[in-house]
């Protein structure tokens, strides 16, 4: 989604990544297939770029270090070095005073057992690195599970996070421009299925009071890591009203794929805009909107029968050109607008529904 929009503003897009035929390479110009490790072959293709930007934040530090020695890398190599580790993001959003539920770091089984003693039970044990759509985390209910719960983590560094009882999950997806300007989404609702998401739709339902103090937060967090390119704070909303700061995404975010659909400019132009250096266009909605994540599961029969979706002349379907469906892999999206936020996900679920009943 990203090189489309590069294309369609008239940009060559030159896609690195261990994989071949991937969804950026189906559009870009040129694709370039190596391991992230491979530092020559970074450098290279460094050398053949304006400005390089990412599509998630598990690149190898060393590898945007490569590519920072030819060209200008948005967002920042320190930035995805924080953004990469739960423990670091977690440790520059308390020192910054943003709102976040307690944790301490794990690293040796007493650690473990001090955590579970100062946060209480249940508690949440998170591998630091590399974890997205719920990878790497373990509920702890009873102090009979820790010994297990540390075990599992084979020698990887952890945090330990106090549990925290919220009435729904939100995020506010921003950008930041070379200049310091900023724009942003609203605040989006989110809805999760075995810890990936299912739903998000906008405007979420929240009170005045919330929706500032969210966008506060997001506008801070940017000013904050000085971010260019487009960014998501996804949040915890608590019953009373509170906002804990979850984690941050330094790309485009799953939860802001309805505005490729349903805004003036998606977040995907927002980041290549910001990363190139242009001006921050409208995040103005034409109307309320909604998507629904297609998982791989869908595909255990089988092919799903799309024109059972598309019926409904509101729904939009993206498919981002993966080449294996699996269970819990996003393939793809339907969104939809409507004249209120919740007519909208009706409509995406209902849709997505409908291939089931096809079978």
């Amino acid at each position: 989604m990203f090189a489309i929009e590069a294309r369609k503003l008239g940009y060559r897009v030159h896609t690195f990544s261990p994989l071949t035929d991937t969804p950026t390479g189906q559009v870009a110009d040129v694709e370039t297939a190596a391991s992230y490790d491979d530092l020559d072959s970074v450098r290279t293709f460094a050398r053949s770029v304006d400005v390089v930007t990412f599509e998630f934040e598990n690149v190898p530090a060393a590898a945007v270090e490569a590519a920072a020695e030819f060209v200008t890398v948005h967002p920042r190599g320190a930035i995805l070095h924080t953004t990469q580790n739960r423990l670091r993001e977690k440790t520059f959003l308390s020192e910054n005073g943003f709102p976040v539920t307690p944790f301490t770091s794990i690293k040796q089984l007493d650690d473990l057992h001090r955590g579970v003693e100062e946060l209480g039970l249940p508690c949440v044990l998170k591998t630091a690195g590399f974890g997205y759509d719920g990878k790497g985390q373990r509920n702890i209910s009873a102090r009979g599970e820790v010994s297990g719960a540390f075990e599992a983590l084979n020698g990887r560094e952890a945090i330990l996070e106090a549990f925290v009882e919220f009435e729904k999950e939100v995020s506010v997806v921003c950008a930041r421009d070379q200049d310091g300007n900023f724009a942003h989404y609203g605040v989006i609702e989110n809805e999760h299925e075995h810890h990936i998401l299912d739903v998000s739709f906008a405007p979420a339902i929240v009170s005045e009071q919330v929706f500032t103090e969210a966008v506060e937060i997001a506008k801070s967090i940017a000013e904050t890591l000085s971010f260019v390119g487009t960014l998501c704070v996804e949040f915890f909303l608590t019953g009373d009203g509170k906002l804990l700061v979850n984690e941050l995404a330094p790309r485009p975010h799953n939860s802001g794929h309805l505005t490729f659909d349903a805004c003036v400019t998606s977040q995907f132009e927002q980041q290549l805009r910001a990363v190139c250096g242009l001006p921050l266009g409208s995040t103005d909605f034409y109307k309320p909107a909604a998507m629904a994540n297609l998982l791989g599961d869908l595909w255990s029969h089988g092919e799903p029968n799309w024109a059972t979706a598309l019926r409904e002349s509101s729904i939009k379907l993206h498919l981002y050109g993966k080449s294996e469906p699996r269970p819990g892999r996003k393939m793809g999206h339907l969104s939809a607008t409507a004249e209120n936020a919740i007519a909208a996900r009706s409509a995406v679920i209902d849709a997505r529904s409908r291939f089931a009943k096809s079978r």
